[in-house]
């Protein structure tokens, strides 16, 4: 199964803010679009409890959510297409085969910082957009690690190369590189 995540970062790595919240500085019209084309084409999303993608479609995506609030593997009784699963509890298929998305299914990961490095040595790709003119100081990292390491660091680290790059707004500053597997 295709692992894949998605991100938009700050200059300097940071995905939300102090608080946890990803700010408007990060949000631009082209990432936006970008972003919810690949889950609309995923089979199921990976995020933590904190990180949702809150689009008009979001209730009808069926979903993994990351949490300790379970022992294992159990449903969400508020969102009927979201199973929860705690990794120290469950493998990784375990909570796909609970999620009803079998082993060809196209798995897309939305954060937040602690779920994207659990899967750092096994994405097929890592869509790291990034938008340059912005800094969030005291922020979350997409990583642990950043901003000490860069994102672009952390991912070479960990197998991952720098394939096509594309840019998103040219004058805003955004660009997306697509970090695949070497």
């Amino acid at each position: 199964m295709p692992i894949e995540a998605y991100v938009i970062v700050s200059a300097n790595g940071m995905l939300a803010d102090k608080t946890g919240i990803m700010p408007d500085a990060l949000k631009f019209p082209a990432d936006q679009s970008f972003f919810e084309s690949a889950l609309d084409s995923a089979d199921l999303i990976i995020h933590g409890r904190h990180s949702h993608e809150d689009q008009k479609r979001s209730a009808e995506r069926r979903r993994v959510v990351l949490t300790s609030r379970v022992p294992t593997l159990a449903k969400d009784g508020t969102h009927p297409l979201s199973t929860l699963w705690n990794p120290a509890g469950a493998t990784f298929e375990e909570a796909c085969a609970a999620a009803g998305v079998g082993t060809t299914g196209r798995i897309a990961v939305i954060g937040g910082p602690a779920v994207y490095e659990i899967f750092l040595d096994r994405y097929d790709a890592f869509w790291l957009s990034q938008a340059h003119q912005v800094n969030i100081e005291d922020g979350h990292g997409v990583f642990p690690g950043v901003p000490a390491s860069t994102p672009q660091q952390i991912l070479t680290s960990h197998g991952l190369r720098a394939a096509e790059h594309r840019v998103l707004d040219a004058a805003a500053d955004v660009d997306l590189t697509a970090w695949r597997r070497a």
